[in-house]
């Protein structure tokens, strides 16, 4: 069940109303009979895998938790990982592995007889197996209990707000809520209603309309201008921008209507002044899970600096390949990782050479419109479908110049879109003033008429002008 679908808008309030009248003790059997029930609104079958990977690690942290042998602890810990793993590996990578080694076999004159697998990737699968195994780890560590409770457990992996893109939460935050009981709040059911409201705005106006041009460049290159690559590329990083943290905010929304508080996944990322910074603001609750799970147990930084790259390509590229299974996701891992690693030996040299940053200073709007550059050429990586298809739209990307005619022909007939990025960036340079990047800390200093108007406003622009068909978001694929 897709969050911008009649489905839904009929799902989350019946939900909702359900779920307040009951009494607390059957609340945790209500919101995972609707977890269930939203996540078999794709491919019902694909339930039982979900409960086999949540049976794994029920079991394992358990497991771990009764060991008093650090030998069997770890042995726990990696039958756990790797088990789990191992669903992902057969639905997501297997046929790009197999599909690799086939083609190194027909380079070598080899007989290869493995068949490909006829599987369609179960929706999410990537987001709930890393929470999964971030409880486990936590659990291994000391610093969560085993949950005892199958129910509440399943629950932690499947509440259905975001269950299918996240945010990635921590069993530390989740888990607890879980089992609190929560009464109805007015003012709380209306700052979930603005993140549903501003994130279906995001969804439905901007970025539903900006994929539709991306793609169709994207989806033909070979038939398309220079300047389609230049737009198209620029379009998509606001596209993927509104597309995921719109999901983002309607699922913040959503469980925070419920009561329960999910991680912030987005903080104006493309106001970024770096690259280590945009890091630091884009789908935070994943770049935090590669820096707990991953860097840190590498060394983190405190190690020696050529170990430092080292680490941070590791991380890049493994977060490349959990994007998807596909050269071009390794590729922009890769790419990030040497904007990162370039970035702190500019940092380096600045303060080796220029103590104070007089000679290397570059006014602000500089480094966030560098920033923003470097991450929308990455994109094109992304997006591309083949490393080939990327390096024929860079080498078509640049036309030779741009008429006062095709500038005002994309003008006109993408006004809604540029109007919406315009309207987009006012929105986050507004939000961002406040301490805490908050969306309702920005509209509660309001008056509430101008707070009504804006509400009934971004409705009826989805309503009236965003786009119909149901367009899925972008990272159901991973």
């Amino acid at each position: 069940m897709a969050f911008n679908s009649i489905q839904f808008i009929c799902f989350l309030p019946i939900v909702s109303i359900i779920y307040f009248l009951l009494p607390f003790r059957f609340r945790w059997l209500f919101l995972l009979l609707a977890s269930c029930y939203f996540y078999m609104a794709f491919i019902p079958i694909y339930i039982f895998i979900l409960f086999i990977t949540i049976l794994i690690d029920y079991t394992a942290a358990i497991m771990i938790e009764k060991a008093n042998d650090q030998k069997a602890r770890k042995f726990y810990l990696i039958g756990s990982i790797v088990s789990t793993c191992l669903v992902l590996f057969i639905f997501k990578y297997f046929n790009f592995f197999n599909w690799n080694l086939a083609h190194l076999a027909k380079f070598l004159s080899w007989n290869y007889p493995i068949k490909a697998l006829n599987l369609i990737l179960p929706i999410g699968l990537s987001f709930h197996t890393f929470q999964s195994l971030s409880y486990v780890i936590e659990v291994y560590y000391k610093r969560q209990k085993a949950e005892r409770h199958f129910g509440v457990y399943a629950l932690y992996v499947m509440f259905f707000p975001q269950l299918v893109a996240g945010p990635i939460e921590r069993p530390q935050n989740l888990l607890p809520q879980l089992r609190k009981e929560h009464s109805f709040d007015y003012e709380r059911v209306v700052r979930g209603l603005e993140l549903i409201l501003w994130g279906m705005f995001k969804k439905v106006f901007i970025a539903d309309h900006l994929a539709i041009f991306v793609d169709q460049v994207y989806n033909g290159p070979t038939y398309h201008y220079n300047f389609d690559f230049l737009m198209a590329t620029y379009f998509f990083s606001f596209q993927i921008y509104c597309d995921f943290s719109g999901y983002s905010d309607i699922a913040i929304g959503s469980a925070k209507i419920l009561g329960i508080d999910l991680m912030q996944n987005f903080r104006q990322p493309y106001f970024s002044q770096s690259v280590i910074e945009f890091w630091q603001r884009w789908h935070i609750s994943l770049s935090t899970w590669f820096k707990d799970y991953v860097y840190i147990p590498l060394g983190g930084n405190r190690v020696p600096r050529w170990r430092l790259y080292y680490n941070l390509f590791i991380v890049f590229t493994i977060s490349g390949f959990w994007h998807g299974a596909n050269w071009t996701y390794v590729v922009w891992g890769i790419l990030n990782a040497f904007y990162l690693i370039s970035n702190i030996i500019l940092e380096i040299t600045q303060k080796k050479f220029d103590p104070n940053l007089k000679f290397f200073y570059l006014p602000k709007i500089i480094k966030i419109l560098l920033t923003f550059h470097l991450i929308t050429f990455s994109w094109i990586f992304f997006r591309s479908s083949s490393i080939t298809e990327a390096i024929y739209i860079i080498k078509h990307l640049l036309p030779p110049f741009m008429t006062a005619y095709s500038a005002q022909w994309y003008f006109l007939n993408y006004f809604d879109s540029v109007m919406g990025i315009a309207f987009l960036l006012v929105m986050d340079v507004l939000i961002s003033r406040n301490k805490n990047n908050s969306l309702r800390d920005y509209l509660i200093h309001l008056p509430i008429t101008v707070r009504w108007l804006a509400y009934m406003g971004l409705t009826l622009i989805i309503m009236n002008f965003g786009v119909a068909k149901e367009i899925p978001f972008i990272y159901f694929q991973f």
